[in-house]
Order: structure tokens, then C-alpha cells, then sequence
């Protein structure tokens, strides 16, 4: 059976994994969110709240214990982030990423209308990369893709720190004493192209060794809301793809290192 990308993040959901680089990020900017971030001031709730309730019409908000950029990236379902700042209003919110980010609908583009829209979503269980740039609501950039379902999308030129990556300079190396499970079916890895697309399109990176003038995440205040489908039909449905991705889950498999350097597959009684 085949699954879309926003299946294979359900299957990883369901294993409750937490650890790793995991994005759903939204922004409305005057250009280079940089400048916006790097002056980030603690914005009004009020006007924060106005503009969540923008992006989910017909939605009920709430407030919600507020984070920061450094650890509310990606929030547990029906729960955004959100901050106003002076040249850009930023959004943590996995229901405003899309396997195909062309779909962005359309509510969403007037709401960023005159303005760039850039989006970003990364999962590093399932090595998922999205990202996308609007610029006065014409398409521009949207790469969208994972090793279970290949290249989803790809429109528009791609940016300059891209190009390394296309042109087969970052293969990804296989493990030393994994079990050779085949080339990697990809000719990069996702998740480096979605650090280096992150400080690029964001100003920062999660994983790997910070730049001078990269963002300080922990510095950027964002004000957390519970946001819900009063209808709860976006609830329903989403523990309907939960509930299938869990029937037809394989078991997890587990991995040790063997005497002769290599790691063995080995069953649960084992352990």
C-alpha cells in the first residue's frame, strides 16, 4: 500500500516519536523575514489572536501556554503558534503546511496578498521536506518531497542553495554496518536540504552548528492558541487516517550491534 506524505507522518504520530527536525511554519513578510525576527518584540495577543482567527474562519480559538520559535516549530494537533512582528506575521501550525504546497488555499493567499508567503515543513522520522515561496501571490518556488513518495512536486527555479544538491554533490553515504537495505532513493537528503532551505527562507537552522547571524529562536516570543473545528469534523477525519495508518502499520523492527561491528536485526524477546 502506498501513502501520501501526511500518512507516513500520521504512522510516525502514532509511534509517539518527539526527537528530531520537525517544521510547520507559515509566514507573512515585507520581503527577508530576517530583519523582522532578529528585531522580534513581544507582539499584542489581541492582534495575534485576530490574525489566527484570519487563517482558521469559522474556528474556535482559545488561548494556550505561548512558546518560543526554539520549541514550538511543530505543535501537537489543534494547537498554533503565532506572533505579529514589525514586517511579518509568523504561524507554527502543521494544518498550514501541505504535501503540495500549490495548494495553498486560497484564503491563506489573500490573507499574505502584496506580500511574500513563504512556507516550510520538515519531519525527520518519515525525512519529509516541503517548502514553498509566493511572491505577490504568483507561485515561484514549492519543492515537496520524501524517500516513500519520491519528488511530490517541484515548480520554479531552484534557489542557489539548492543547486548543490541537484547537481549530486550531497549523496547520501550509507551507514556503516547497517544492513544494506539499497541506494538511498533519492539523490540528497531531505532533511539537509530542509536545514539549509530553513536558514535560507527562516534565518535559523534546528539541527547542526548555528551561524553568527543566524536567529536566536529562544529570543522570539510566540503566543500559543487552541484552535478546533467546532463541527469536529477536522478531528473525526484525523482519527480516521490515524486509525488506518495503524491497521496497516508494520511492527517495529529493532537493531543491535553485533560482534562482528555490524547491526543485526533481533526480535522484541530478545531484548
Amino acid at each position: 500500500m502506498s501513502f501520501s506524505a501526511s500518512n507516513m507522518r500520521a504512522l510516525a504520530e502514532i509511534r509517539e516519536d518527539r526527537m528530531g527536525a520537525k517544521t510547520a511554519l507559515l509566514a507573512f513578510t515585507d520581503g527577508d523575514i530576517r530583519p523582522a525576527l532578529l528585531g522580534a518584540t513581544r507582539s499584542e495577543r489581541a492582534e495575534t489572536e485576530a490574525l489566527v482567527r484570519q487563517v482558521h474562519p469559522g474556528y474556535a480559538v482559545a488561548p494556550a501556554e505561548d512558546g518560543t520559535l526554539w520549541d514550538s516549530v511543530y505543535p501537537p494537533d489543534d494547537v498554533t503558534y503565532a506572533t505579529v512582528l514589525a514586517g511579518a506575521e509568523l504561524f507554527c501550525d502543521r494544518r498550514l503546511v501541505f504535501d503540495l504546497p500549490s495548494e495553498l488555499p486560497e484564503h491563506l493567499l489573500k490573507a499574505g496578498a502584496g506580500r511574500r508567503i513563504i512556507m516550510h515543513g520538515m519531519h525527520s522520522v518519515v525525512d519529509w521536506l516541503a517548502f514553498a515561496v509566493w511572491e505577490d501571490g504568483v507561485l515561484v518556488r514549492s519543492l515537496s518531497l520524501s524517500p516513500d513518495g519520491g519528488i511530490e512536486e517541484n515548480i520554479g527555479e531552484p534557489y542557489d542553495f539548492e543547486l548543490p544538491y541537484w547537481a549530486g554533490e550531497r549523496p547520501v553515504e550509507p551507514v556503516p554496518g547497517w544492513p544494506d537495505e539499497g541506494p538511498y532513493p533519492l539523490p540528497f537528503h531531505p532533511l539537509e536540504l530542509g536545514e539549509d532551505a530553513l536558514r535560507a527562507l527562516f534565518g535559523f537552522v534546528l539541527e547542526g552548528v548555528s551561524a553568527p547571524d543566524d536567529i536566536d529562536t529562544e529570543a522570539v516570543h510566540l503566543y500559543g492558541f487552541q484552535v478546533t473545528d467546532p463541527s469536529g469534523r477536522e478531528q473525526a477525519e484525523r482519527e480516521a487516517m490515524y486509525a488506518e495508518a495503524l491497521r496497516t502499520m508494520e511492527p517495529p523492527r529493532m537493531f543491535q550491534m553485533g560482534p562482528d561491528g555490524t547491526m543485526q536485526e533481533v526480535s522484541f524477546d530478545s531484548l
